[in-house]
């Protein structure tokens, strides 16, 4: 048998500190950051945020959208305030409507969601002059700067902001300064200082902190990212390393890649030289780990839920106290001609008006895979936070040599010294990982604690993420380690210990120095006074654990929500089946739903009103050597137009109706009577619209306009996408699969 991989705990390197900020400065009562992690009521806690912008979400969905997220595991929604969204032209402000930010703090914090607010003013979030109205990035001074005049403008909006909030600050964790401002410290400790006398205040600043920025010493929390791919380097630019580093377990934090292209625009270096780790003042935290990725139209990634929620576990493992995704929920722009583009002198063209950015929620307001992958994370970190966030990082002592290294494991440990977890990524998109073989641990947490397991070696497929618990005690009985990874822990006067099965992996518990093979079930095994439930590991993309004032297990295909009174509604295309733990029996039971109607499935009549032209230009222009996308007119003349004819029930709201189209080509759009609701680059993927969201009404007319993609093309592609574009001889158009589907939404107290 060879030696076991080896790693040996490390303390913390620096002694528990509590800054200024939210115990001298900003005080909540019963909130406290310290350099390690966040605490409420004396209890440390890892708090996982989201990002949806209200701004781009119909009003009337922002409680299913939060709901969506809660149940999610997510316990913090964060939003950008974008001006440009806001005041169209000076002296118009408007906050009514989907505008309406205290309607939102307030629905958020009934939900049992906290709050961050973006508030810029410069925001990004792919929008026109990074969310400036024109007049305002066009009026005549030095933006994002302490000048005078602008700091004017900047005094009105913030304002403003403050107005439109009122009282609610209170119910606001946190507030962000400007966004990826590299080189100006000093301004943001102005803004800070602007915020606050305008009326805002939160326990929490931050502001980001990739790309070397330079922050003022104690005025902000860094935040930190890591995305697995992107939009903003070039269309024929390889998977660049700063996209692989998050593949692999570190203590670097940093990452140049990010708004990279929009330094190299406003010819702007990132700080380099100095340490690449957050302050001895606050702890590791994150405002955006990729939950998806943007489409712009020279360059299209798709990544898959796995790509998603390898980057987020890595994350964990390396020390986060703070697990925060952008996007968590797609939209669309309120408007035309709101996005980033080339024509506003941009590196990219987005869509002009979808922002789906393949989320775990979806613009449409569908669940995509990973929210799945993301949400049996998150339920570990609500269940097992308090004591993970008091356990440091430790790194093996073989470690990976770089991010082309594919042999070695990729592995960590967070413990405490006494107790941990162990975590294993073995994941990457675009270059797949082997097969890890012979993989047995040895880890060290003192001089008197060393745990060898598993018994026997394993093997490690690729695709695994594992969390595995080491010395975990609760109802009286300590589990030494396991070879399947920790949920949750769920209550009871005798506690269940919930794991999830790795695929491939052989699950072992060991106990009071007894080995135990188990095989995953629905049903627990007693160890003492712990029940064990191993779930198999086919029913991970159908756990939910619900976190509303109890903890609550569920297994169901169909999509569940919740908010802070317990009630579950559940959302459905199929006939509703939801089982709930009873810990008391140890055993699923179903549990009753009503159903007001079926679901159904229906094809939708496609009548091609024109053909698309028979050859279409290869590229539409290039902007600082990226392809542009085709300007309106352009599209309008080269487009096929199909009209597609609706089942009456497809204007129902009553059943939610989406409209699922697959197809092949290059840019598409939907349009109610004329008007475009919404609009993709093609990446291969399915396209879903919310027809209520969309506007149909019965007898609206709708058509399918679609741009066929150049055989030649010189935009990047997802490897199917590419695939299928190159067995076309001139230019690829197609409709696949177009359907709408009714759902039936129940809403149940179990």
């Amino acid at each position: 048998m060879s030696e076991p991989l080896a790693v040996r705990h490390q303390a913390w390197a620096t002694p528990l500190r509590r800054p200024r900020m939210s115990n001298d400065e900003d005080a909540r009562p019963g909130l406290s950051l310290t350099n390690r992690y966040l605490s409420r009521d004396g209890v440390p806690l890892i708090p996982v945020s989201g990002e949806l912008h209200y701004s781009r979400v119909p009003r009337a969905r922002w409680a299913e959208r939060l709901r969506q997220m809660k149940a999610g595991g997510v316990t913090v929604v964060a939003s950008y305030i974008f001006w440009l969204h806001h005041s169209p032209a000076p002296g118009e402000t408007r906050f009514d409507g989907n505008l309406d930010i205290a309607a939102f703090v307030d629905l958020a914090a009934g939900i049992g969601l906290d709050v961050v607010l973006r508030i810029g003013p410069w925001c990004h979030g792919e929008t026109r002059n990074g969310g400036f109205p024109d007049w305002v990035q066009q009026a005549p001074v030095r933006h994002r700067t302490d000048d005078p005049a602008y700091l004017a403008l900047v005094t009105e909006w913030f304002a403003e902001i403050a107005a439109a909030v009122g009282d609610r600050f209170g119910k606001v964790l946190g507030i962000q300064l400007e966004n990826e401002l590299y080189d100006q410290p000093g301004h943001l400790v102005t803004l800070k200082r602007l915020a606050r006398e305008a009326g805002m205040s939160a326990p929490l600043w931050t502001a980001t902190a990739w790309g070397g920025a330079d922050l003022p010493a104690g005025e902000v929390l860094p935040l930190y990212g890591g995305y697995g791919d992107g939009f903003w380097v070039d269309a024929d630019a390889p998977w660049d390393p700063t996209f692989r580093d998050h593949y692999f377990f570190s203590h670097v934090w940093d990452d140049a890649g990010i708004g990279a292209d929009v330094r190299r625009a406003q010819a702007i270096e990132a700080a380099s030289g100095g340490p690449r780790t957050p302050s001895d003042e606050f702890p590791a935290a994150t405002c955006e780990l990729g939950g998806g990725m943007a489409t712009a139209y020279h360059r299209r990634p798709r990544p898959e839920a796995l790509d998603v929620a390898a980057i987020a576990h890595c994350k964990i493992g390396n020390g986060s106290a703070w697990q925060g995704y952008y996007m968590y929920a797609g939209g669309t722009n309120p408007g035309p001609g709101l996005q980033e583009s080339h024509a506003t002198g941009y590196p990219n063209d987005i869509t002009p008006l979808g922002y789906d950015f393949h989320a775990p929620i979806g613009e449409a307001g569908t669940l995509a895979p990973s929210h799945a992958a993301l949400r049996s994370q998150h339920a570990f970190l609500s269940a097992f936070g308090h004591a993970l966030a008091e356990m440091p990082s430790s790194l093996p002592d073989v470690r990976p040599t770089g991010v082309e290294d594919a042999e070695t494991l990729r592995w960590a440990l967070r413990s405490d010294g006494e107790s941990g977890f162990l975590f294993i990524s073995w994941h990457q998109p675009h270059l797949p990982l082997p097969r890890f073989e012979g993989a047995r641990f040895r880890v060290t947490l003192s001089s008197s604690r060393v745990i060898e397991f598993p018994s026997r070696p394993v093997d490690i497929p690729p695709g695994t993420l594992a969390r595995w618990p080491l010395n975990l005690t609760a109802g009286g009985t300590t589990i030494t380690w396991a070879t399947a990874s920790a949920l949750t822990l769920l209550p009871g006067d005798v506690p269940t210990l919930v794991l999830l099965a790795e695929p491939g992996i052989d699950v072992e518990i060991a106990v009071s120095g007894s080995v135990h093979a188990v095989t995953p079930a629905l049903t627990p095994r007693r160890f003492g006074g712990l029940d064990v439930l191993v779930l198999p590991a086919g029913t991970a993309g159908s756990v939910w654990v619900a976190e509303d004032g109890g903890r609550r297990l569920f297994l169901s295909d169909d999509e569940l929500q919740w908010d802070a009174s317990g009630t579950i509604t559940v959302k459905a295309v199929k006939d509703i089946a939801v089982r709930r733990y009873d810990p008391t029996a140890g055993a699923f039971t179903p549990v009753t739903v009503p159903q007001p109607v079926r679901p159904v499935t229906e094809p939708v009549t496609v009548e091609r009103l024109r053909p698309a032209a028979p050859t279409v230009p290869v590229a539409y222009g290039k902007h600082d050597g990226r392809p542009s996308a085709p300007a309106p007119d352009v599209f309008d003349e080269l487009a096929a137009v199909h009209r597609l004819r609706l089942p009456s029930w497809a204007a129902d709201p009553a059943r939610d109706p989406l409209l699922r189209v697959l197809w092949a080509g290059d840019v598409g759009e939907l349009r109610v009577d004329g008007r475009p609701v919404t609009d993709r680059y093609w990446d291969g993927s399915g396209w879903t619209v919310n027809l209520t969201d969309a506007g149909y009404r019965e007898g609206a007319q709708v058509t399918l306009h679609l741009l066929p993609l150049a055989a030649g093309s010189p935009v990047s592609l997802p490897t199917e996408a590419r695939s299928r574009l190159a067995a076309t001889e001139s230019q690829l158009l197609a409709i696949d699969v177009v359907e709408v589907v009714g759902r039936t939404t129940a809403t149940v107290i179990p």
